[in-house]
């Protein structure tokens, strides 16, 4: 399949650029139905859109003519959501009408104004700028928009959500009605379909489906792991693939800079993109990453839309995205121009049901399975070593000079094992990481048939208490029984101390049985199938709390795990998570808030003069007078004050 009748000067630069099958979008828009209509069209990242619509505005820029005359008011304006997108866009348009004499230029936040001030004056054929700055530029009446052909929103449903709508309805409004108006998103809210009623006539519409277009070249793993373990899985998945580059994403900017000090101290070229960087710093960062000076770069979603790198065979979710769309826009990044990447998301066990929705969501199989091993990477390293191009390559004769030197003075093992020593010597070191397995997975009918009895068995009617629901005190199943160095003195509550169970021993709600506060320590029940992963997990020390936990040697006393739960008291409370959604530590069932006045530890407790009226002695060193509300009490030394005197 080629590509359908082009103007010569763009068909000579996409021959150049060895474009012989166009993609799915670039054959709609260019398709008989859609010529010199208003185009609505669905399309993910990576599907080759910014050629599409290059090529499908060349029409109405260039009518009959091959080449464009003298540059003057622009015929074209290209609107995309970030800096680096629309400086990607400029630079594909540059290379597609090269041959036609184009002039395009770029109006981006971060850059100096004056600069693209003086390129505005002296003309251009194409302008491709940020919402915010054009906006700026028509206000200022530096951007002539008179002469305008076509106007394309790139990646519309992007600036939605960074809240450019007023700037898109005000330079769409400022534009002659004339304009043919071609818009690009990746899904069509319902922000996009009224965007384009109001600002489109009668637009044709094209969805390219999203196996042909989003992730048809991306291979989807989800990889399991503990917790903590994030940043070594991270660490092995960069060794385990060696790709020429790498993106990995994080959700927040202080997890960037944090993932990049990790990264560079264990010996990775790495760079980081996020919103706080100045313009010059994002361009030296991307610079960097395409000569190859830096391998890896640590990003947050916005500040990564538009990267395009040309050896990118590798993104990494350190964090889990917030939703499909998301997920598909990082991935996109990868796969692209018929070259295949793999796409890796990260999964903790509590987070694998949220992991499960959105690969659902996003209509995607991925594979599930354990973080590369450091013995997998070893044995890799030695493969790669053998095929390294520094044994490869032919040695000239001043490197077979040197060699039979290095013979004559040391054994061809000793030279081998240096040899060896140098090449490990500039990797980084893989590190060791636990799988927590397959059982967090578990579903929902694997539980209730573990928990039904079998034929024959009978058990035990499950207590009841004060509130007639029953009591979950006993798991149904072998368990291990743990103390945590914190009670109901520092505020322990179940609310928040079940969370932090889950996320320092890497399991799961469902593995936790009755939880037991008392004043200066907290009990609870584990699952016994979880106990030994639970127990290696809880020794790593954790970045965001510092409470001990170790098991204990025996389960707590019957006195101490009565059947019927008594009422509570000031020393002791128990809970259990799948009692109900809301922790609740009474008898009554009332919801549990803030601890009853009567039940708070002493330190919080109010003193009981605190709202009486302060006496001061007139005995007393500081010589303070004694003052009472009842004119008959006695003074501490023993004299009845005088009476006020009336009238």
């Amino acid at each position: 399949m080629s590509f359908p009748a082009t103007t010569p000067p763009l068909a000579r630069a996409l021959a150049e650029r060895n474009y012989v099958n166009p993609t799915p979008v670039q054959l709609a828009v260019l398709a008989e139905d859609a010529e010199g209509r208003d185009l609505l069209v669905s399309a993910q990242t990576g599907s080759g859109k910014t050629v599409a619509y290059g090529l499908a505005m060349a029409a109405n820029m260039l009518g009959e003519a091959e080449r464009f005359g003298p540059a003057a008011a622009p015929l074209a304006l290209i609107v995309a959501p970030t800096r680096e997108l629309a400086l990607q866009v400029q630079r594909e348009l540059a290379w597609l009408y090269q041959h036609a004499g184009a002039r395009v230029i770029s109006c981006v936040g971060g850059m100096d104004p004056r600069r693209e001030q003086r390129e505005l004056e002296a003309g251009a054929h194409i302008v491709v700028g940020t919402p915010g700055r054009l906006c700026d530029h028509l206000r200022r009446g530096r951007l002539d928009i008179s002469e305008l052909k076509a106007v394309v929103l790139d990646e519309a449903d992007e600036m939605l959500n960074l809240g450019f709508r007023e700037d898109l309805e005000f330079i769409l409004e400022t534009t002659p009605e004339t304009r043919r108006t071609l818009l690009f998103s990746a899904t069509f809210p319902r922000g996009i379909v009224a965007l384009a009623k109001q600002y489109q006539d009668d637009a044709f519409r094209i969805e390219v489906e999203g196996d042909e277009g989003g992730h048809a070249d991306i291979e989807y793993r989800a990889i399991r792991i503990a917790p903590d373990d994030a940043e070594h899985a991270v660490v092995n998945l960069l060794r385990f693939y060696e790709s020429p580059s790498a993106i990995v994403f994080c959700n927040t900017r202080e997890a960037v800079r944090h993932l990049q000090a990790a990264l560079l101290e264990r010996g990775f070229s790495v760079v980081a993109l996020s919103g706080e960087l100045t313009q010059n710093e994002r361009t030296m960062a991307l610079q960097s990453l395409r000569d190859g000076r830096s391998r890896v770069c640590v990003a947050t979603d916005v500040a990564a839309r538009g990267i395009d790198l040309a050896n990118l065979d590798l993104v990494i979710h350190a964090e889990l995205p917030n939703d499909p769309e998301v997920m598909q826009h990082r991935s996109g990044r990868t796969g692209r121009a018929g070259r295949k990447g793999v796409s890796v998301l990260l999964v903790s066990p509590a987070r694998r049901r949220r992991a499960e929705m959105l690969l659902k969501l996003a209509g995607i199989e991925a594979e599930w399975g354990a973080a590369p091993q450091a013995e997998e990477i070893r044995k890799l390293d030695q493969e790669r070593m053998l095929q390294d191009s520094v044994l490869t390559e032919e040695s000239t004769a001043e490197d077979l000079a040197l060699a039979q030197a290095l013979l004559a003075e040391r054994s061809p093992e000793d030279i081998a094992a240096a040899l060896v020593r140098l090449y490990r010597a500039r990797l980084p070191s893989p590190e060791d990481i636990l799988d927590p397995g397959e059982d967090r997975g578990r579903s929902r009918p694997d539980r209730a048939a573990r928990e039904r009895p079998s034929r024959g068995e009978e058990r035990a009617p499950a207590p009841r208490t004060k509130g007639g629901k029953p009591s979950r005190h006993g798991m149904g199943e072998p368990s291990v029984w743990f103390r945590a160095a914190i009670g109901r003195r520092k505020n322990a509550e179940a609310r928040w101390l079940l969370p932090m169970i889950c996320r320092r021993g890497g399991i799961d709600k469902q593995d936790i049985g009755a939880i037991k506060i008392s004043d200066t320590t907290t009990e609870f029940e584990i699952a016994a199938r979880v106990a030994d992963s639970f127990t290696a997990n809880i020794r790593r020390p954790d970045k965001e709390d510092t409470i001990r936990i170790e098991p204990l040697a025996a389960a707590p006393s019957a006195a101490a795990r009565p059947d019927k739960p008594p009422r509570r008291k000031a020393d002791e409370g128990s809970y259990h998570p799948l009692d109900r959604d809301e922790p609740r530590d009474r008898a009554d069932d009332k919801p549990r808030g803030k601890p009853p006045r009567d039940h708070q530890p002493k330190s919080f407790r109010e003193p009981a003069f605190a709202k009486k009226k302060k006496h001061r002695d007139k005995s007393s060193p500081g010589g303070q007078a004694f003052r009472s509300s009842n004119p008959h009490a006695k003074a501490p030394g023993g004299k009845k004050p005088k009476a006020k005197r009336r009238g």
